[in-house]
Formats: structure tokens, sequence, C-alpha cells
């Protein structure tokens, strides 16, 4: 008998065994009971055509299940089966509640790979959104499976799904049972999250994502209260910055959800690092989330519903607080000063009762502590204070009188306030501006003689002399208050500037006056807020413009420019409700026009009258006034008024005119010398009928699109021409398409071509050329194309290249008073792209083939297309135009210069790939550009040269060692670079310094000039060689010594040293040839912080004493008297 191969089990083993059979064989007995009441459904026609379906789910269910308990590497595919199963919708009930079972009974998920465990996620997901009151039938088991399954998860794409069952756990209400630490615990061990995603991610998740999920895990239920708080409270008093940010915004987002019930126990903890943080941190941040959860603990707090028994948290909360920080309000100087007020503020803008609370024990003594401090100082950060808590009164809006605090202090606050805004300091009168301005929104805080005295101090401060600041601020606080007030500012405000502007017509004119004129002006604009008070302040400016119109010298076209420049706010403003726009547009559009055509037939009867109305820039400055007044007109409205003012241009219907007796008729589209005046109010026109919207008719349109054609191919006034091209350009925009507009157009072409041709007119057919090209880009019209080739045939013109390449910039920016989407003309979306694609290519290949002196137009016009172009755009376009732009940088055109540095400036910062390919060339423009006579072209050249340095730092340190040495350009100096009037080309060098002092002698070395031992001396670059006199100089710039050769504009300097971003450098001739080695040469000058010392090794003089150079790649300084270069 053998006894060793095989062993028995033990009576135990089999009973085990036995059980398990046992098991099995009820479960098998189960599905085959299952199946055959399936297929016994599916007999008795019960199961409704899916029993067959149901069968083989239940089957694939039961095997999947079995297979969980074979070999672990049964398990990936077993858990794909299971997840498809999930999503069936013949899964019979009972089956989803198995399979889990099943997962939490067979399988370890955290020994799985990544992928494998997001499996089991994904079930636990697909059950829960479609078995839902199946799996809440298992009770908390379900939720320590999961628990179970989750515990020790890594991966972050698994975390994000696992975080979104738990808020779906407790969102929908599963049963934690006792288990609520433990998914606690299996959460926020996450907390703070600090994963750093790798680079090139292709899942794209990111620390935020997490760390926004886990947030709103934690902060999704009040049964994680006793655990969180203790969690957030040690990690607000931990060093690392990132930890107390979290902690402190899942602390707020906490409050949302918790109530009194759940902070009490740890409100004393919480108050003292919440305190501690906005005491003692240096980081605003820190600051600002700190301040965030006092505001929502105490909004938590005042959310809570109190019975007679219960203690007022916030009540004590509140007291805590006030106890801490009420005593630094008294120390206007001290530190805490701020952070205290920060605290109180935060804390009493949480709630109406938090705001009675804290405001009844602040405010009175921030007004007793303004009168025991005189400093403006002092006072002005009390006011401050005083400020933030008279904001919160105004977030909460109207109280009643017993309720509110502020009411019973309204007249000392009063007084506080006025008193500032007589005070001498105007940085306490601003403070003081903007606390009336809180104190007047609160309605029925301020008394009538009260609102009398705000009005007097608003003017008295709009009117200030001494100070801009202020006469800016009162204005802006008229404007708002006047909305709210009409009836006092109409009546008190209003006529107290109009007396101002009489006087002042009284008066002699001197330059005080007329900026208290212009400053009235400016209030009248600002405070015409409301309706009432524009049916006020309109007659007034009207009638002081008939006033100042009569003059004739150049002060009076100034006063007429600053009249326009207010009515054009003032129309601004009214374009937001329709009764003042219509008001406005029916009191201005007249009485402008009126003025204009009796100024322009004076001219022609007596020419010195009405010259001043008569001007471009005044006529320039009431185009704007009538094209606001004219664009948010209804089409209604608007019909009626064209109605008018086109008879009156074609016709000269002056009927609808005020003070219509003018001496003779108006004609301005008749020929005559003596009707140039009235030729030139087609500007007004213009205005008008280019503003109005798109389907409003125009009366006798196609005769006045004749008659603006003719008077801009025939007019020899530049401005009249050039308006009647804008306004006839303006109306072929918005004409519908058709056979008018087809003819229209092919009479335009037919001035235009032959005037192009030869004759004294050229340059108007140029210019209507240009308008009308610019109406059919802009719409997409098919002549678009003929009229842009035509144009791009201009380039090649000696005499109209130049204006013609100009013209580009006008057809790629925006104009601002015709042809642009405020005054409803026809803009296609993407326009500019169209023209790019279109025209550019045309451009380029005319370059290639243009003779050397008209080149300059077709870099010109590329640049002004490109300058235009969106950016985006413009960088996939790059590679094939980078070199025309560098070549662009070498013509002598200024306007090709900095329009082609303009575009340059975005890219170097947008495609640094590109550009660094060019990074040589780049710099050497750049170089050359900095010494430009042009202001504009140096400090764009610098603008473009400080943004090399965000190319890559082996890229740019050839450019930064050169911008740090060469700082001279062929005797300009340094001043040419910096001048002392300017300093943006001083910010820009500043940041090339610091980018050179940034990087170490050995990033930089090897991009310093090397030595040319063909000469005596040391070259900026290998192979130059110095000039005949080899002169060099010292230069001293922004702190920086640097050498320069003047005779070639070339750097006289060694190979690399630490010094050259440090102190600057002193280049060293080789010694002579007849003198010894351990002979030292004469001392040399002194150019460093330190005793030069001569060195044995080299023979030339060390700037750090006691260092050999030769070895160690320190810097040699000249001997005295030897000239740097020479030949």
């Amino acid at each position: 008998m053998r006894t060793g191969g095989c062993r028995w089990p033990l009576p135990e083993a089999r009973g085990v065994m036995a059980a398990a059979r046992a098991e099995a064989e009820a479960e098998a007995q189960a599905a085959v009971t299952a199946l055959a009441v399936s297929v016994r459904d599916f007999v008795t026609g019960q199961q409704d055509g899916r029993a067959a379906e149901v069968a083989a789910v239940l089957h694939l269910v039961l095997f999947y299940e079995n297979r969980l308990q074979d070999h672990h590497l049964v398990i990936p595919s077993v858990l794909q089966g299971l997840r498809a199963l999930s999503m069936c919708e013949v899964l019979s009930p009972g089956l989803a509640v198995s399979v889990l079972k099943a997962i939490f009974q067979e399988v370890h998920v955290q020994s799985l790979l990544q992928l494998d465990r997001h499996t089991v996620y994904s079930i636990i997901t697909n059950f829960m959104g479609t078995r839902e009151e199946e799996l809440k039938g298992l009770g908390a088991d379900f939720t320590f499976g999961f628990i179970q399954v989750m515990d020790g998860e890594k991966d972050p794409r698994n975390l994000l799904v696992a975080f979104q069952i738990v808020r779906d756990l407790i969102a929908k209400n599963y049963a934690l049972g006792p288990f609520v630490e433990e998914l606690f615990e299996v959460t926020s061990c996450y907390f703070p999250i600090d994963f750093t995603p790798p680079p090139n991610d292709p899942h794209g998740i990111q620390r935020e994502d997490l760390i926004l999920s886990l947030r709103a895990v934690l902060a999704s239920t009040p049964q994680f209260a006793e655990f969180l708080l203790p969690l957030l409270i040690e990690k607000m008093d931990s060093d690392l910055q990132s930890a107390k940010l979290d902690a402190l915004q899942t602390l707020t987002a906490c409050c949302a959800i918790y109530g009194q019930k759940e902070l009490q126990e740890f409100l004393p903890s919480l108050w003292s690092s919440l305190r501690r943080e906005v005491f003692q941190t240096a980081s605003e941040k820190v600051e600002a989330e700190s301040l965030a959860a006092l505001h929502a603990l105490s909004a938590c707090l005042s959310r809570s519903v109190l019975s007679s028994d219960t203690e007022d948290l916030l009540d004590s909360f509140l007291s805590s607080i006030l106890q801490d920080c009420r005593h630094h309000l008294c120390e206007p100087d001290m530190k805490l000063v701020w952070p205290s007020a920060k605290i109180l503020q935060a804390a009493a803008g949480a709630s109406l009762r938090a705001c009675h609370h804290i405001t009844r024990s602040v405010l009175p003594l921030l007004l007793e502590q303004y009168t025991k401090h005189p400093q403006s100082s002092q006072r002005r950060t009390i006011l401050e204070m005083l400020l933030g808590f008279l904001e919160l009164q105004q977030k909460w809006g109207h109280v009643e009188e017993e309720e509110s605090t502020l009411l019973s202090l309204q007249a000392p606050v009063c007084s506080v306030v006025f008193s500032a805004l007589t005070d001498p300091s105007v940085q306490l009168q601003l403070v003081g501006i903007r606390a009336l301005t809180v104190l007047g929104s609160l309605r029925g805080f301020l008394s009538p003689s009260d609102l009398e005295l705000v009005v007097d101090h608003l003017i008295r401060l709009a009117l200030c002399e001494e100070d801009s600041q202020s006469s800016e601020a009162a204005m802006e606080a008229a404007g708002s208050l006047a909305p709210i007030y009409p009836k006092v500012f109409s009546g008190r405000m209003v006529p107290r500037l109009e007396e101002e502007l009489q006087s002042e017509q009284e008066e002699e004119s001197s330059c005080d006056r007329c900026s208290l004129r212009q400053r009235c002006l400016q209030a009248l604009a600002a405070v015409s807020t409301h309706t009432s008070i524009v049916r006020e302040t309109v007659p007034v400016l009207l009638q002081h413009l008939r006033k100042v119109q009569k003059g004739s010298d150049a002060g009076s076209a100034q006063d007429i420019i600053s009249v326009c420049q207010s009515l054009h706010r003032v129309a601004l403003r009214c374009q937001q409700d329709a009764e003042s726009c219509w008001y406005y547009h029916q009191a201005v559009v007249p009485c402008l026009l009126a003025m204009a055509v009796q100024a322009a037939m004076q001219e022609s009867t007596h020419p010195p009258l009405g010259k001043a109305l008569l001007q471009e820039e005044v006529l320039a400055a009431m185009v704007p006034v009538i094209s606001a007044a004219t664009t948010h007109l209804s089409p209604e409205l608007a019909a009626q008024s064209v109605s008018h003012v086109v008879p009156l241009f074609l016709n000269g219907e002056v009927s609808f005119l005020p003070q219509n007796s003018f001496p003779c008729s108006f004609q301005p589209f008749q020929d005559g010398e003596c009707l140039e005046a009235q030729r030139r109010l087609v500007a007004l026109l213009m205005a008008f009928v280019c503003s109005l919207p798109r389907n409003v008719a125009i009366p006798q349109q196609e005769w006045l699109l004749r008659e603006l054609l003719a008077l801009s191919c025939s007019c020899n006034c530049p401005f009249t021409a050039t308006t009647a091209a804008k306004c006839f350009a303006g109306l072929v925009n918005k004409h519908p398409a058709g056979q008018q507009l087809d003819e229209i157009l092919q009479l335009a072409v037919n001035r235009i071509e032959p005037g192009l041709a030869e004759g004294l007119h050229r340059t108007q057919a140029l210019t209507l050329l240009l308008w009308v090209t610019k109406a059919l880009v802009l719409r997409y019209h098919p002549l678009s194309s003929h009229l842009t080739d035509k144009l791009l045939g201009l380039l090649s013109d000696t005499e109209l290249g130049p204006a013609a390449a100009d013209g580009f910039s006008l057809l790629m920016a925006e104009s601002p008073d015709v042809l642009h989407k405020g005054c409803h003309a026809d803009v296609r979306i993407m326009f500019r792209q169209r023209f790019f694609t279109d025209n550019v290519p045309k451009l380029v290949q005319g370059f290639h083939g243009a003779g050397p002196d008209v080149k300059a137009n077709y870099l010109k016009g590329l640049s002004h297309v490109l300058n235009h172009l969106p950016k985006p755009v413009l960088v996939t376009e790059l590679p094939t135009l980078l070199s025309l732009l560098l070549e662009a940088l070498s013509c002598s055109d200024r306007v090709v210069q900095l329009s082609t540095l303009s575009c340059l400036q975005p890219l170097l910062l947008e495609a640094p790939q590109i550009m660094s390919l060019h990074v040589d060339t780049l710099v050497t423009k750049f170089l050359s550009l900095a010494s430009s006579p042009t202001m504009a072209v140096r400090i764009a050249a610098l603008r473009c040269a400080n943004a090399l340095t965000s190319l890559p730092t082996i890229v740019v340190s050839a450019a930064a060692a050169a911008w740090c040495l060469l700082l001279h350009v062929e005797g300009q100096g340094g001043a040419s670079l910096c001048p002392g009037d300017s300093q943006h080309p001083a910010l820009s060098l500043r940041a090339l310094f610091a980018y050179s002092c940034s990087h170490t002698k050995l990033e930089l070395s090897g991009h310093w000039p090397s030595l040319w031992m063909t000469r005596r001396g040391w070259c900026g670059r290998k192979r130059w060689q110095h000039g005949g006199n080899g002169e060099c100089m010292w230069l001293q710039l922004l702190g920086h010594w640097r050498v320069c050769d003047l005779a070639d504009g070339t750097i006289s300097v060694p190979v690399g040293s630490f010094w050259a971003a440090q102190a600057g450098e002193c280049p060293a001739s080789p010694p002579d040839a007849d003198r010894r080695s351990d002979q030292p040469p004469d001392t040399p000058p002194y150019y460093g912080p330190s005793e030069p010392s001569y060195c044995p090794v080299c023979q030339g003089w060390s700037l750090e004493a006691g260092r050999q150079h030769a070895q160690c790649d320190t810097f040699s300084a000249p001997p005295a008297g030897r000239e740097l270069c020479h030949l």
C-alpha cells in the first residue's frame, strides 16, 4: 500500500470542501433554475422577445464570475468582459450586485495593472448609473467593498474616476454606515495633492484637476467635518504655501454645506490659524484665501437657525474677532492696522447680521480716531478703512432706519468725508471723493442740505486748478451720482458750470482761463448721465459753441474742438437710452449743420468770418459728434432724419435748420472757387450718411453717389477730396448688390483709371481707389481683386508708389470714422486673412521683379499687411516671409523700418523656434537700427532686442553679449540709445543687462568676440579690422562701462569675461615685442571696483587683484597711455 504519494484530507478540510461543493452545486442549481425560468417565460411569451438575450447574458455573467477564481493571468480579460456586460441593457435584476460581490471577494484590485484597475472603476461607475436601487440594497457593504477597491490607488487617471465615485456615493445618498471615517481616510490621504504631470503627458491630467476633484469629495458631506477640520488646521499651520492655499480653499468650500454644529468645536483653532495667516504671511495669495475662508465661516454661522436655548456662535465668533483686531485700528501707522481692517471687513461682508455687529463697534471708533489724528497720511488710512465698511453697507442696500448703525452716525460720517474734501492733501481728497460716491449711492442717507453741499464740493474739485487727479475723480463721482439725484445736479451743478463758461467769455483769455474753460466743458459732459440732465447740458454746450465759433484765431479753433469733444462724450452716454439719443440727435445735428453752413456762406461772401469753424481739424472734430448721434438711431427715426440731411446737400433745402436765413444758397456740389468752403462740409455729410443702419434707405442715393464721385476726382482741396472719397466708399459698402451697384462701380473705375494715368489729380484718383478698394474688400465684392491689382501695379510708379504702399495700411487697418462695424458697415469675418492669401504672393513676386528704386514700396506694402494680420496666421506663414522682413529692416524708409519692427516684436515671443534660426541677422539689424535718427525706430529696435531675451539661452547668449558691450554706434553715443526724455529704451536695455548678468561666465564666454591677431588690438568679430585712426573711447550708460571703437562701430573686447556683465571691460593690446616678459607696463587707469594688478604670466593687468587671468579667463586692463586699437 502506497502512503507517500498522496495525502487524504483531514476531517476539517473535508468538511470545508464539502461545504464548497454544496455551495457550488446550489449556485449551479440556481443558474439552471434561472435559465429554466427564462426559457419558460420565452415559451409562454412573457419576455417580449428578449429572453434569449437575457439567458445569454445570465450565462456569461455566471461564467465570468466563476473565472474570477481562476489564475490571476485570466483576471484582466474577465474584467474586460464584465465591463462590457455592465453596459448591457438586458442584465437581469440582481446580477449587478452579484458581479460586484464577486469582484470585492475574489479580486485584489490594487495588485492589478493601471488599466485593469481602471476597468474595475468603470464597472462600478456603470452599475451606479443604471442599477442604483439594486446597489443601495447592499447597504454599507457596497461602501466597504469600494473602500477596499480604492485603498492604495496611486495613478491620477484612476483617482479622477475614484473621486467621482465617492462624490456619487455621497450625493446619491448611498449608505455609508459605520464606514464614514474609513471612506474619509481612503480619500483624504491624498490631501494635499502634490502631483506634477510629466512633460508631454498624452492624458492631459493637470494638478488642478486632481485638486478640484478631491476638494469636491472632502467638501461633499458634513459627516467628514470632525475628521477634515483638524486636517485642514494642520495643513494651514504647515510651512508649505501650496498646502496652505489648498487647505484654505477647501475650508471655504466646506463652509458652503457645514452648519453651526460642525464648526462649533473647531472655531477657536480656525480663527487662530486664519488670524496668523493674515497678520504674518508675506504672500498675497495666502492672505486673500485666508480672508475668503474667514468670510465663508462668518456666512456659514450667519445661516444657522437658532432656537431659544442655542448659543449664537456668530455673535461669539465676531466678538473674538473684534477683541483681537479692534485695538489695532487705533494705530494707523502700525503694521497690523490694514490686516485687522481686512479681517473685520471680510467678516462683516458675510451677512447683514454680521455687518451690523461689526459696524456697530468699528464705525464710532474710526470716526473718533479720525478726529484724534491730525496728519493727512493718518487720516487717509482711517478714511480708507471707513470707506471699506461704507462699501459693505452699500452691498446690502437700503435698510430700515432702526436697524442701520450708519444712519445713526450720519452727521459725523458726513463731517469726516466733507473735511477730507477740503484737506490740502490730494490723496486724502481722492479717498474722500470715493467715500462721497458711496454715501450718495445709499438712498436716504444724505439730506437735501447735504446733497447741495456734495454738489458744491464736486464743482469746486472739478474746477480745481491745482491737481488734475482730484478734478477727474470729482467729475467721475458727479457722473455716478447724477442719475441718482438728477434734479439736484441739473438744478445746481449745471447752472454753476454755465456761469463759469459765461464769465470766461467776458474775461480776458489766458492759459489759466483756458484750462478752467476746458474743465467746465469736461464737467458738463461728465454729469450728462441722465436724460433730464442731458436736456440741460446740451443747450449750454451748443450756446457756448455759437459764441466761440465766431472767432478766427487758433484759440477759437481749439475752443470749438474742446466743445466738440465734450459733445462727443455726451453722445456716447446717450447711446444707451433711446429717448436721450433721439433728443440729442434732434438738438445737436441740425445745430452743427446750421453753424457750419452759415460759416461756409460767410466764407464765400466775407472770407474773414467763420474761418475757425471751417478749419480741417475743427471739421474733423465735428465728425465723431454727428456719427455718434446717428449710429444708434432706430430705423424709423434715422429715415426721418436722412430725409432732411441729404436734400440739404443735394438741393440746398435748409428749412429744417435753426436760424436758416442764409445770405446765399447752399450748393456744395456745384463748381466754382467761391464754393470751396461749402464743399468742405461734405465731411459732415460723410459723418451722417455713413453712420446710418444698412436698412435705412437714402433718398436720391444714385445722384448723391455720382456727385461724390465727381467731387473726389476733381477737387483740388485734399481734405474735401478725401472726405468725398470716404463718403462714396461708405455708401458703396452698404449698397445692396445688384445692377445699380455694378453701374456705380463701373463708373468709378472709369473715373479712376484715366485719373491714375496722367493729369493733375493723380493723388485724388489714388485716394479714391484706396477707399473704394477697402469698401469692396470688407464685403468680399468680386471687383476688389481687380482694384487691388491696380494698386499693386502702382507700387512700381515712381511718383505714386510710396503713397500706394502706405495705402496697404489703410486697407488693413480699421478706419475711425467710416467702414467699421460701429457705423454698420458690411465687414465680413476674416477679411484680412483673405486679403493676405490673395495678395501677399503678388507682393513677393513684384518685389523680386522690381527695380532697386521701387523695391522699398513692395517692402512697405508687405510690412503693412503683415503688421495688421492676426499673429496666429502670421506665424504659420513666417518661414516663407521672414527673409523679406529681414530685408525690410535694411530699407532706408523709416515707415518700413518701424512697421517691420512692430511686426517682428510679437513674433519673437510667439515663434521662438523660427526666429532662433536668424538670431545673428536679427541682432545685427537691431543694433544698426538702435542708432537710427528717428526716436520711434530706436525705441522699436530696443523693444525687439528686449524680446530676444525670451529665446532659448543657447541661442540668445551671443546677442546678449553683443548688446551688453556694443552700446555705441558711430558718433551717437549712449545718449542716442537712451535719451533722457524717453524711458522705453532704458527699460529694454536694463532687461538685456539683467539677462547677461543672470548668466555665468561659462555660458557666455563661447560667444564673446574673438581676438584677431593680424592687428594690434581686440576686434569685435573675427576678420574685422579697425579703422585708420584706431580711436577707442569709454562710455558710461546706465551705470555700465563699455568700450567702443569710433572708427567702425565695432567692439574692442577680448575673449569672454565675467566682468562684461558687471562693471565693463577694458581691452588689452598685445605686449610690445621689445618689452621683456618680466617688465610690467605702466600702471593702468583704474576702471574696476578693486585695484588692478599686473600679471607676469600674460603681461597684462587684471581688474581683480591677485588673479592670473591668462589661464583663468579673467580680463586685462590696458597700460596707461597706450592706444587700445592701433595699426
